[in-house]
């Protein structure tokens, strides 16, 4: 059940997304042939007066038909309202509104969220889930539930970096003394604890760490959209930090472009552990969907954009035949590296691993 809820998430992102491309066309009285989520044979089908509607097999992407595309279409090649007869502004409404539809959604996913099972907010510190018997934390005084606030007065601010602070710390401080700021209940106390020394000479002091995560339940519509607006700021910024870092580092990063199949994955574990926290992965996806679609790049909307940017300069589009060979070649070059993706990560599939185990591969 939990990769069937993480696959309907994925679904209706991309309807949403598609979606919003087909109400800012049919708003605008522009032609729309065919609204269809989903690749592969049809499922199912329905014929309206202008549009047909599809539904088919692989839920991995969607499109909207315009029929300038057509050869074969009946309608005047000078009709106003085919696509490319429209002003530019027109058509970038129409080509932008998919990002958009997404980027707003994202938000409501949040404003959900917040006001049914609440939002998880990273706070200050560390919790501590356990302590370890015998333990330098135990001998200490540290207990199960408390908070680490600080160490050897430095703040650990909030999770990742927290994490990182405290280990190096305590790995750097064997056999000395670490002061702690510990936050228990209503109480702050300060304690004392001395890193015991393992087998490499680093300091441990045998506590589980996890970050220190506050729920925010939301008690009134306005609060709910006030805590919505945090958590979209919060995953945003993380998300085009993430981008960046792949951006920058991207040899160091590339195995962690994620496709798919480890989407899924992901919103799998999440659905399984909590399933009021596939509202926050929906809006994660969805505003990592919305950037990507961004993106410069031919057979994306960014790129679609970025014809229209060279029309709007220059006055006129590039050739007709130059646009479709960009578009083409764009769409193979991201195709085959989905492709790629795809099988990488199902190959890496804990199910998947075992049954290569199992037959010897």
């Amino acid at each position: 059940m939990s990769v069937l809820a993480a696959i309907a998430v994925l679904v209706i992102l991309i309807f949403v997304h598609e979606l919003g491309h087909f109400s800012a066309a049919r708003l605008q009285g522009i032609h729309v042939t065919r609204f269809s989520i989903g690749f592969g044979p049809v499922l199912a089908r329905y014929e309206g007066k202008q549009t047909e509607y599809t539904l088919c097999a692989i839920p991995l992407g969607g499109f909207v038909a315009f029929p300038d595309d057509d050869p074969e279409s009946d309608i005047a090649p000078d009709d106003p309202d085919l696509l490319r007869n429209r002003p530019i502004f027109d058509r970038a409404i129409v080509i932008s509104a998919g990002v958009i539809a997404n980027l707003i959604f994202a938000y409501f996913l949040l404003v959900g969220q917040t006001a049914t099972v609440g939002i998880q907010d990273l706070q200050p510190g560390l919790m501590i889930p356990q302590v370890d018997e015998n333990s330098a934390a135990m001998v200490a005084g540290i207990q199960s539930g408390d908070v680490i606030l600080s160490v050897d007065s430095q703040s650990l601010g909030s999770f990742p970096e927290a994490t990182t602070i405290f280990i190096d710390k305590v790995k750097n401080s064997a056999e000395q003394p670490l002061s702690l700021e510990v936050k228990r209940e209503e109480q702050i106390l300060d304690l004392t604890v001395i890193p015991q020394s393992n087998e490499e000479g680093e300091g441990k002091i045998g506590v589980g760490l996890l970050p220190n995560v506050h729920l925010n339940r939301a008690q009134s519509l306005l609060q709910a959209f006030n805590y919505g607006a945090e958590a979209y700021q919060n995953v945003s910024v993380l998300t085009l930090q993430g981008f960046w870092q792949l951006i920058s580092n991207f040899q160091e990063n590339a195995q962690q472009v994620a496709g798919p199949v480890k989407i899924v994955e992901y919103g799998a574990s999440i659905a399984k552990n909590n399933l009021g926290n596939l509202f926050q992965f929906g809006a994660l996806i969805s505003i990592n969907l919305a950037i990507i679609n961004t993106l410069p790049l031919p057979a994306l909307d960014g790129g679609q954009l970025v014809f229209l940017l060279i029309e709007g300069l220059f006055g006129k589009p590039l050739p007709l035949k130059l646009q479709e060979g960009i578009m083409q070649t764009g769409l193979v070059l991201l195709l085959s590296l989905g492709i790629f993706i795809i099988i990488r990560d199902t190959v890496n599939l804990a199910v998947v691993q075992e049954l290569i185990q199992q037959i010897g591969l």
